[in-house]
């Protein structure tokens, strides 16, 4: 009997997309209205996301137009990109608020690369803990004696092999980002 693994593979398969969107939300020297994706702002006595609240355009490759629909919002969305992460300072002039992303240092370059890498091994530890819990599954299966010792060798390495499938997707996906990174 073969051993279903759908749900494990679907569970890496949602820890490679965190992945991606923690890499997108890495600031890589281009505007990107990516990179403003965590940021959110009360509106109505709720946290709403920026994009909820304000048309975000891209004119050029260094800068964002952050618009809101209701101009009242401008002070707070100003205030949320400057406690935020993203080291910008906000241009606001009264209707917009511009962000303009400067060039990279080659410091900064190598201090995102190090960032980027942590989120990689964050995301195969997560992985790895998903090949834990199926390989658990896969040992209270032969235990209660519905599967042969035969069927959980080969079990645990079918789980290894999606395990090893998913971590040179992360490798891939860590070594573009820091190719995009240092090419800026």
């Amino acid at each position: 009997m073969a051993v279903d693994f759908k749900d494990f593979e679907r569970r890496m398969g949602k820890a490679l997309e965190h992945l991606q969107e923690e890499f997108d939300a890495v600031r890589a020297g281009r505007a990107n209205p990516k990179v403003l994706d965590r940021i959110s702002v009360e509106y109505y006595g709720s946290e709403t996301p920026l994009n909820g609240v304000a048309t975000i355009s891209s004119p050029d490759a260094r800068t964002l137009v952050i618009s809101p629909w209701d101009t009242k919002l401008l002070k707070d969305i100003q205030k949320a990109i400057q406690i935020s992460d993203l080291g910008i300072n906000p241009q606001n002039d009264g209707r917009v608020i511009r962000l303009t992303f400067p060039q990279l240092t080659e410091e900064r370059r190598k201090e995102l690369v190090k960032q980027i890498k942590k989120y990689a091994e964050d995301g195969k530890v997560a992985m790895r803990n998903i090949r834990r819990d199926g390989m658990d599954y896969v040992k209270k299966l032969k235990k209660n004696s519905e599967i042969t010792e035969d069927d959980q060798k080969k079990a645990e390495k079918d789980l290894q092999d999606l395990l090893d499938k998913m971590i040179k997707k992360v490798d891939e996906a860590t070594a573009a980002k820091e190719k995009e990174l240092m090419a800026l």
